[in-house]
């Protein structure tokens, strides 16, 4: 059969009742036409709800490619179909029921011009168009003819002539599509108002293609049986899954596989290895919106001034949106059972939060990449637990032993009488050390012996965490069939490729055969701007932070002139609360702030793939993230009360504010209040109450915009096709936000963990929500993401293993400078007359002559003790007044700091040593998961030898594999034929 690859020819449809008979509908590009008057009649009468389907003169290959003809006007002709219907069937399918839809975009519908002009754009400037003619026929005898005005049309004909630009960069797009093999179907008649929807169907043909030039690999026939571990750490798995076995969802896919396929890269050449029996089940449905999105990332227009790919297509607007469908509803009497259904109900819902999740089932609907986060969140959860018990036992003990501390006891004896210097200039009095008893007791809870051994406990956890992830990853990717994949170079981003364009035009004179690229000198200014706002939001940090210092100096001394005796009674906890509580409502802001700016620095950049662009933003956001929740724990930490000076001689900040000093117990105890309402603030307001929030306030307002109630509003939906459904969900941005949250949490629950023993259990309880919470996020409330393929977590990782070893660093520092562990442990073995710790409140206080104090910073209104004031005291290692070196530091200052330095290098290389000794001894991947790939290759060699012997069985001759003879080298001229094993029949016969 000879003639064009595509042709008119009337279209049955799978349903009777969808047919036109003797109808053919001729589409000639108006790109091509040449005429103009032509195009634009094309283009009123354009049905609205159509498909395109490409038909051949003959049936093709998988790999061929629709070829143009050489007549300009049947260049890229298909038949186009008009859809009588929007068919009986509510799913994810085209019109005849049939065809599943693979993929959806999205578009403004193109309005002719003939109806573009609509009543309602008359009734906004009917009023003024009115006065306007009114006052003409006043000023004028003459009746006037009635004009547009020129300003409104010329406005009309600038929006007319982008929509066109749009319009015919999405035929261009669309014809490409269909060179490719895809087929598509449009609905223009939807019921959400503006938007139209090109439904994408990738056909068997198609598939094969793909997933051949993709190299995925998909199940044979062959199965094998997999045989579990013999070791003892196999064992011990095996047992607990067996207790745990009521903790596991009902989900077939979640069981532990006796048997397993072989798994192999599709090729058509040998699709009689796969088992394709039901091909319509063989690509799972995440697989095949995958296989369009890469032919989509493929496909190129290029009649516009540079080429442009659907990320292009997608950034100027000529489609709005891009996404494949979810598999069907999640609730309804109706409703089919579908994979989305099961995870709403084994996954999404809260009366299954003490389960596991099902990570395999969460694979097969969102794909590896998402898989492999839940996968690693339920493994970072798993291991809070026994972190949660330890830190809750560390507690206890504090608890336990508040009422045997012996400094705390000496601190609210109030026979002990000690009368200490005055905390601010002039408004604060004198005051009794046995006041700070509360305080005291309260920091025994988070300061003692128990905290030196949890930080260490916790040290290893996290080498443990990073082990226990890296063995499951493996495990996971044998189970996935993700060994031996690597990810292949992406595909470049649009704005680089136009960066690229516009450079080699301005090139194309001086070298056009150069090839082009960008290069550091292109990038330059980027990169100094990056440099220059780095800085300047980190800078707008530590001027937040040292606000919120101001604002504690400032409220103490106003507190303490107070009038109200409630005011007065409780200063420091008023200051200490309310102070964090400005500072987590700063950070929850300024992470809001920079988030949005370190997209944009990341964009200026103009990175080459989208893994670059990835990283790089990753980069931007973890590093602003970081320094914004953790600067001002960092100043609790190390700098608040180390840059006071003493009495008499204060260190003053921005002219009279005297920098704040630690109360006597240390500044562990304001430490653990800042990092307790920072972890809860982030965790309730800005992850929990965001995340459950605003799409709640998005679907108020969309309800109150289309005036329908609730029950109006799920009656509309009923009526809605999947992929309208689909539409009205948030757009899925990525898991950056997902893992950024959780990165931070870690740091939280690691870097000052020596401070807050508790902060694993508050992980702990956030993430159980939190699970659920993103699960419900993605089965409800958001599109459907790409399934993309990915073996590990990328640079999340890394960023996991640096904040575990700065870790060990940050929380040696803790217990060495912040806390008082060392200095107790210096006196009770070095100054201690009995080798307690009676007396250490009096050994680490200072004595200061209150006539020493500088001109105006004596109280105003000296405490009414009953006697005179002479000396007061402050914790402080210096010498008493009256000394030849008065008030310097004294011997046992410089031996406590040098043992502080020690132990934060014998802690740190300890520690270190033991991470590195647990890195070695535990290998990264499970004996077993070797075992079975090594299986997996054997049994792969075995199976194709096989093959090739039933090749030359059914030829007639055997190969003879002991006989064979080596391949001729490149430079040989010779023929060397192969040597066969005769068959004797073959040569009776033949004599």
């Amino acid at each position: 059969m000879e003639g064009p690859d595509y042709v008119e020819k009337p279209i049955e449809s799978q349903n009777s009742h969808d047919v036109e008979y003797g109808k053919t509908v001729s589409s000639v590009d108006p790109l091509l036409s040449g005429d103009p008057q032509h195009e634009l009649v094309e283009l009123v009468n354009m049905r609205r709800n159509d498909y395109y389907l490409p038909v051949a003169d003959e049936e093709k290959g998988p790999d061929d490619f629709r070829k143009p003809t050489s007549e300009p006007q049947n260049q890229y002709e298909a038949i186009r179909l008009n859809s009588l219907g929007r068919g009986d069937r509510i799913g994810p399918y085209f019109a005849d029921g049939q065809r599943r839809v693979d993929y959806v975009l999205t578009y403004h519908i193109q309005k002719p011009d003939t109806v573009h002009r609509k009543a309602s754009h008359f009734a906004e400037n009917g009023f003024m168009r009115r006065l306007r003619r009114s006052m003409s026929m006043r000023s004028s005898r003459a009746p006037l003819q009635p004009r547009e005005d020129p300003e409104v049309e010329a406005q009309e004909q600038q929006s007319s002539y982008h929509d066109d630009d749009k319009r015919f960069r999405r035929e261009e797009f669309e014809k490409k599509l269909l060179e490719m093999g895809l087929e598509l179907e449009k609905d223009e008649e939807s019921k959400i108002q503006g938007i139209g929807f090109l439904k994408i169907h990738a056909p068997w043909n198609v598939l094969c293609r793909e997933a051949e030039f993709l190299k995925l690999k998909m199940p044979t026939k062959k199965v094998y049986e997999v045989k579990q571990g013999n070791n003892i750490v196999e064992k011990i798995r095996l047992f607990i899954h067996k207790v745990t076995a009521p903790l596991h969802p009902n989900v077939d896919s979640n069981r532990p596989q006796s048997v397993k396929p072989l798994s192999h890269p599709f090729s058509r050449e040998k699709q009689h290895l796969f088992d394709l029996s039901d091909r319509d089940s063989f690509f799972a449905s995440k697989t095949r919106s995958f296989i369009v999105y890469e032919v989509l990332k493929r496909t190129r227009c290029t009649k516009a001034k540079h080429s442009a790919g659907i990320t292009s297509l997608l950034g100027s607007g000529v489609y709005t949106s891009a996404y494949p469908m979810h598999d069907g509803d999640i609730a309804g009497a109706q409703t089919e059972n579908n994979d989305r259904k099961l995870l709403y109900e084994q996954w999404a819902s809260y009366s299954v939060f003490y389960k596991y999740q099902p990570i395999s089932l969460i694979r097969k609907y969102f794909g590896e990449k998402v898989g492999l986060y839940f996968a690693w969140l339920g493994v970072y959860t798993q291991m809070l637990i026994p972190a949660a018990i330890v830190g809750v036992i560390v507690f206890l003990y504090g608890c336990a032993t508040v009422d045997d501390d012996i400094p705390s006891m000496e601190i609210c004896d109030p026979r002990n009488n000690i009368t200490m210097c005055p905390l601010c200039d002039r408004a604060c009095s004198y005051w009794k050390l046995s006041t700070a008893c509360g305080t005291a007791r309260a920091s025994h809870l988070f300061d003692n012996p128990a905290t030196v051994f949890f930080s260490i406990f916790m040290a290893l956890w996290a080498v443990l965490f990073m082990e226990h992830w890296k063995r499951r990853q493996m495990r996971l990717n044998y189970i996935w069939d993700l060994t031996g994949f690597e990810e292949e170079e992406d595909h470049f981003r649009a704005d680089y490729e136009l960066r690229v364009m516009q450079k080699k035009l301005r090139q194309d004179d001086a070298n056009p055969k150069e090839k082009v690229k960008l290069t550091c000198t292109d990038r330059m200014p980027a990169y100094l701007t990056v440099f220059v706002m780095m800085a300047f939001m980190i800078t707008v940090t530590f001027a937040i932070v040292f606000g919120v210092i101001l604002y504690r100096i400032t409220i103490k001394s106003m507190l303490h002139v107070s009038s109200y005796p409630a005011a007065r009674s409780n200063i420091r906890a008023t200051v200490k609360t309310t102070a964090a509580i400005i500072n987590l409502i700063a950070i929850i802001i300024l992470d809001e702030i920079y988030s949005a700016i370190a997209r944009w620095l990341t964009k200026l950049e103009v990175p080459k793939t989208e893994k670059s662009f990835e990283e790089r933003l990753i980069f931007k956001t973890f590093i602003l993230k970081f320094v914004n929740a953790f600067t001002p724990i960092v100043y609790l930490a190390f700098f608040r009360g180390r840059l006071v000076g003493r009495p008499g001689s204060y260190l003053y900040v921005v002219g009279s504010y005297r920098m704040e000093e630690c109360a006597h117990a240390g500044c562990l105890m304001e430490l653990c209040i800042q990092l307790c309402i920072t972890m809860l603030g982030k965790q309730l307001i800005q992850n929990n109450l965001f995340e459950i929030g605003i799409p709640k306030l998005k679907k108020l307002l969309r309800r109150r915009k289309s005036e329908m109630d609730s029950e109006q509003e799920e009656a509309h939906n009923k009526t809605l096709q999947r992929y309208e459904k689909d539409h009205l969900l948030g757009p899925f941005v990525g898991l950056s936000p997902e893992y950024m949250e959780m990165i931070i949490q870690f740091g939280m629950v690691t870097l000052f963990v020596a401070s807050f023993p508790l902060a694993p259990l508050f992980a702990l309880l956030n993430n159980i929500i939190e699970i659920r919470l993103d699960a419900k996020k993605f089965v409800t409330e958001l599109r459907r993401p790409i399934a993309v393929r990915a073996k590990d977590i990328g640079i999340w990782y890394n960023l996991l293993r640096g904040l575990s070893k700065v870790a060990v660093i940050v929380n040696a520092f803790v217990i060495s400078f912040t806390s008082d562990f060392i200095p107790r442990l210096v006196y009770q073995y070095q100054y201690s007359p009995d080798g307690s710790m009676h007396g250490f409140v009096n050994h680490s206080l200072s004595y200061f002559n209150v006539n020493d104090f500088q001109e105006g910073t004596a109280p105003l209104q000296p405490m009414n003790l009953g006697y005179p004031v002479k000396f007061c005291r402050y914790k402080d290692y210096r010498e008493p007044p009256g000394n030849s070196s008065q008030y310097e530091f004294t011997k046992e200052f410089w031996a406590i700091l040098a043992a502080r330095l020690v132990f934060v290098i014998v802690f740190q290389n300890v520690v270190m040593l033991m991470s590195d000794f647990i890195d070695w001894l535990i290998p990264d991947m499970p004996k077993d998961i070797s075992l079975q790939i090594h299986k997996e290759k054997i049994l792969m060699v075995e199976l194709f030898m096989k093959e090739e012997r039933g090749k030359w069985h059914t030829a007639g001759d055997h190969y003879d594999p002991d006989e064979r003879t080596p391949p001729p080298s490149p430079n040989s001229h010779s023929h060397v034929q192969p040597r066969w094993r005769s068959d004797p029949h073959a040569n009776a016969a033949n004599r």
